[in-house]
């Protein structure tokens, strides 16, 4: 059976169409994937819902302001309206949108440096907080460079040395190897060619290793193939019929479990039991049988052949990954296993690599006998599945999901789209990932290797923790720069910052600053926190908090600068520029504060920041600079210069500010930790 899609490399054959459109087998994947609900991310769906209600209440808050203030306190109606259009402006965080996308784009830069290839931008933030990492074995957690390693015929046990694709290295010979070396060389569609003094394998890696051990006993040449039967995974075997020196003898490989029942002669539970105990070593194990015939037809083949022995192939762990691994372990991620291996073969590679629970295994035969409920309770507590076909995975990801879980899928089949797309972070290897699993991905691998996917997801934390450090800053800004105003009107006090001030320091100060922060570095211990629970929202209490108090700070500090002018006999003009200076000097130490919301912002380290944010704080002080100092700018923002005394004391009130809040942070982390 020919799947439409399917490449025919060679061959002559008549074909018969059995199934059009949405009968075929890539008709009834794309019937899989459209049936597949498409998540959004947590962050984009909650920005929404933030974004609107807060829209929403600060527009609804201006109405009655500018109500009360016309009708209550009796403020001329235009002075009035500029100053509630001004508050509605200070309030709404007009760009926090932009700066989460200049964010986003900043990980989809980082990400490409470390070979992951965005191709959604939400996705940065979903990848950073799954707590599940569902992973392909071969080439991923692996090197991909199969070698046999260990042979065992029925005169005995024998051990092949030697380093990658080369066909040369020691072997210990026991009985005739000839026999198994011809099969492994003959039974194959591999090639292996030397370039630049490496030997490297067209084909299949397994069969690239097997044509190695061929070359090392001695079998270097290949017989006149008549008929073959390829590899399928529902057989699980491949035939070939070959002819040598007028001789026609059929070479077979495959899983021991289906090679031995076609064999006669032997004693098939040692064989077994032999093919488990290679297969807990850690090797991936096939069974080469070999025989007198003239065709591969059904049937043929069962118990006709001549055993000749197992193999046992070892593709190493990346030593990258066995510490990625570790890394996800302690940042409280599970790596789950799922591969079409031998169930021993892959608790093996899993203890090597440091899964929690790699001495338990689930099969696809396993998979098959549970309903949904039953692989729900299951799924949690074991990290390694084998034998499992494309379509348990995502039966495998939905169970998971089930238990409010984040989950990133990796695959590279056709079959494999539906799981990505359903996927909380869906991940396509880009080496030998087919066209349908990237386009369902979130994330392409440019290397196929685990270790990127860890890199990935501290990227994507580091992006969530810049993200709320940008909402964390904008917010309680945002609201201290209102409230001076409302408080101002509802008191029928002079405003302590004009309009036009207030929309100086916000679109020009705030906005700019809070851009510093999506450039923000990782901070110490990001992949030692634990993820972020799916449905953790974004106006946390710990946020809001943060709003009510930095929002107070701001309110105290301005009318406490307005007042001192105003006690001193400056002018109104005079002591709203100090007011206006307090604001964006509250602002820049607000800025040191919020870039260290894990630590403390009283070290070394914290004040000497990064390039990007001395550069943003030079260019705002400038600017400040410039429209204090500035007659043509004094005229525009009715602004007078500020004396030297009156100056370093708006610098004190930051200083003072920030050793305010940054107590308060210690006090609450002391309390959470305990």
């Amino acid at each position: 059976m020919l799947w439409s899609g399917t490449l025919v490399t060679q061959g002559t054959a008549l074909g018969l169409v059995v199934a059009t459109g949405s009968a075929t087998e890539i008709g009834r994947i794309g019937g899989l994937l459209a049936a597949v609900e498409d998540l959004t991310t947590p962050l984009v769906a909650q920005m929404d819902r933030l974004t609107r209600d807060l829209s929403l209440a600060i527009l609804g808050a201006s109405g009655l302001l500018l109500a009360y203030g016309h009708f209550v306190v009796r403020y001329p109606f235009a002075e009035l309206f500029m100053a509630v259009v001004g508050v509605a402006v200070a309030a709404i965080p007009e760009g926090l949108p932009a700066v989460m996308t200049i964010t986003l784009a900043i990980g989809v830069q980082a990400m490409a440096r470390r070979h992951a290839i965005v191709r959604r931008m939400p996705a940065i933030e979903a990848i950073g907080s799954v707590s599940v990492i569902c992973t392909d074995k071969t080439g991923t957690l692996t090197r991909n460079e199969m070698m046999v390693v260990a042979v065992e015929t029925p005169d005995g046990m024998c051990e092949i040395e030697g380093e990658g694709y080369a066909p040369v290295g020691r072997v210990q010979p026991v009985g005739d190897l000839a026999g198994l070396a011809r099969a492994a060389a003959w039974c194959n569609d591999a090639r292996l060619h030397r370039k630049d003094g490496q030997w490297r394998v067209e084909g299949d890696p397994m069969e690239g290793a097997l044509l190695a051990f061929a070359g090392k006993v001695g079998v270097d040449y290949a017989a006149l193939r008549l008929d073959a039967i390829p590899f399928d995974s529902r057989h699980r075997f491949m035939a070939v019929l070959s002819e040598d020196r007028n001789t026609r003898l059929v070479h077979v490989k495959g899983a021991p479990e289906r090679v031995l029942r076609m064999c006669a002669g032997i004693d098939h539970d040692l064989w077994h039991q032999r093919a488990e105990a290679m297969a807990r070593k850690g090797l991936r194990v096939l069974a080469l049988a070999e025989g007198a015939g003239d065709s591969l037809r059904d049937g043929a083949l069962d118990g006709e052949l001549r055993f000749l022995g197992i193999v046992g192939l070892m593709d190493p762990p990346r030593p990258e990954a066995v510490k990625a691994v570790a890394e996800c372990r302690a940042a409280g991620i599970r790596v789950k296993m799922i591969t079409g291996d031998h169930a021993g073969t892959a608790a093996a590679i899993a203890g090597k690599i440091g899964l929690a629970a790699s001495d338990r295994v689930l099969t696809g035969r396993d998979l098959e006998r549970m309903d949904d409920a039953a692989l729900a309770a299951q799924v949690v507590e074991v990290d390694v599945f084998a034998r499992t076909s494309p379509e348990d995975k995502l039966r495998l990801v939905k169970a998971l999901q089930s238990h409010g879980l984040s989950v990133a899928m990796t695959g590279d089949g056709v079959n494999d789209a539906p799981a990505l797309k359903r996927a909380d972070a869906g991940i396509a290897m880009g080496l030998k990932g087919s066209e349908a699993a990237k386009e369902a991905a979130d994330l392409v691998l440019a290397d196929d290797n685990f270790a990127t996917i860890a890199a990935a997801v501290r990227t994507g934390r580091t992006v969530w923790d810049n993200l709320r450090k940008v909402i964390s800053f904008e917010l309680p800004t945002n609201a201290g720069e209102a409230l001076t105003v409302v408080i101002a009107l509802l008191a029928g006090y002079a405003l302590p910052i004009t309009a036009v001030q207030i929309l100086w320091v916000n679109l020009i100060t705030g906005i700019t600053l809070g851009l510093a922060l999506a450039f923000e570095p990782g901070e110490p211990g990001t992949m030692e926190r634990p993820p972020r629970p799916r449905e953790a929202p974004i106006l946390t209490r710990e946020l809001m908090w943060h709003v009510v108090l930095v929002s107070s700070l701001f309110v105290v500090a301005v009318f406490g600068v307005f007042s001192f002018a105003q006690r001193e006999g400056h002018s109104l003009a005079l002591a709203q520029t100090m007011a206006m200076n307090t604001l964006v000097v509250l602002e820049i130490f607000h800025l040191f504060f919020i870039r260290n919301i894990h630590g403390t912002s009283l070290t070394w380290a914290a004040v000497q920041g990064t390039p990007v944010v001395w550069a943003v704080v030079a260019a705002i002080t400038l600017a400040q600079f410039a429209v204090t100092y500035l007659p043509p700018l004094q005229a525009l923002l009715g602004t007078e210069s500020v004396p030297l005394r009156e100056g370093l004391i708006i610098v004190g009130v930051g200083v003072v500010f920030l050793i305010f809040v940054e107590i308060e942070k210690q006090i609450r982390l002391a309390l959470y930790r305990r």
